[in-house]
């Protein structure tokens, strides 16, 4: 299970991509999600072919594999859906299998659907594109309706499965107000994904610190992924406070930090 793991590049929000992968890699990691939002645009739609290529090369330079492009979005509004289609082309481009989004925007989601059945079809195209070009969508447990496992595993259902789910540990106490247990106990046939993040404060307090920092037990967590043979990516995301680092080298600090402790909680220290 640790070959699964990954570091999200949103991690390292406010520094450039170049910055987000010598950390990463001299943490010790070898795959990278790709944050593709405005707040980290580490890769996005309407990069040129030199851009994009020049990304490339720098993840090869450092032997630094795309595992997934989160490219979180909007799915009631048509840019929303427009940015998610051209999303898929990224995922194609950098050889990834998974674009990760939300339902409503990335930070500060407060909407509220209420119309399930027009998701569904503003969804329809996204998958239909991503299953043609072998794209798994998974739709993150973040905002007011699908904060939890279970409520996106009933739009899994009403999609016909055709979206996994991207289960963030930290998210689901966030904006779910639940642990991430049990929840993502009867969620794991949906799962596909996972944002593996810590949490400190109460419940609705903006603290995500290094993994194993936070209070979440991380050691149940992966006993409840292997004991559902879970194969999916793992992608590390730390967001820390509303003020977020000080500077580069408190995000390499906790990114080396977590690295070394899932390294050590997952058994692969000589």
């Amino acid at each position: 299970m640790f070959n699964q793991i990954a570091i999200n590049s949103n991690t390292y929000s406010g520094f450039s991509l170049e910055e987000a992968v010598q950390g990463a890699s001299k943490a010790g990691f070898s795959k990278i999600e790709l944050a593709a939002v405005e707040h980290t645009p580490h890769v996005l739609n309407g990069m040129s072919e030199k851009e994009l290529r020049d990304i490339k090369t720098l993840l090869e330079s450092y032997r630094m594999t795309c595992i997934g492009i989160g490219a979180h979005s909007n799915l009631m509004t048509d840019e929303g859906i427009d940015n998610l289609l051209k999303a898929v082309d990224l995922a194609v481009y950098f050889d990834c299998s998974y674009i990760i989004t939300s339902t409503g925007e990335a930070h500060g989601d407060g909407d509220v659907i209420e119309d399930e059945t027009i998701l569904v079809r503003n969804l329809t195209p996204v998958l239909d594109k991503c299953e043609s070009k072998n794209i798994t969508l998974a739709v993150e447990t973040h905002g007011n309706n699908y904060a939890t496992g279970s409520a996106l595993g009933k739009l899994s259902e009403k999609l016909n499965r055709r979206i996994k789910i991207n289960y963030d540990t930290a998210n689901v106490i966030f904006y779910g107000d639940v642990m991430p247990y049990d929840d993502l106990e009867v969620s794991m046939e949906h799962v596909g994904f996972i944002h593996l993040k810590d949490k400190l404060g109460h419940n609705q307090e903006w603290n995500f610190p290094a993994i194993g920092e936070g209070h979440l037990d991380f050691r149940r967590i992966f006993h409840i992924l292997e004991e559902n043979n879970f194969i999916g990516p793992i992608s590390v995301e730390i967001e820390f406070t509303p003020d977020g680092p000080k500077d580069l080298a408190e995000v390499d600090k906790a990114v080396k930090s977590s690295f070394d402790y899932l390294k050590k909680l997952l058994g692969q220290e000589s």
